[in-house]
């Protein structure tokens, strides 16, 4: 059985219906589309996508400090008011 990883659900009738509703019912939070009740779709708010999208881009910029800290060159040390 599939998680449903959202605190508020709705079939795809009430999504066609009034998919405004649904985002304002749900507040700030997510909304699992249910398709013979199987999350099919998650409706996201603007809100929280664009949060979403804040996590993964501090999560790649991390990666990508990751490999060059450990890239076997030699770190050199910068004073930021030298800058």
């Amino acid at each position: 059985m599939q998680p449903i990883l959202a605190n508020y659900t709705a079939s795809i009738t009430e999504l066609k219906k009034s998919p405004t509703q649904l985002l304002k019912d749900a507040g700030d939070e997510a909304v699992a589309i249910l398709n013979h009740n199987v999350a099919s779709a998650y409706l996201v708010p603007a809100a929280l996508y664009e949060k979403m999208m804040d996590v993964m881009d501090d999560y790649y910029l991390s990666k990508i400090v990751d490999e060059r800290l450990n890239d076997g060159e030699e770190s050199i040390r910068v004073n930021i008011d030298d800058l």
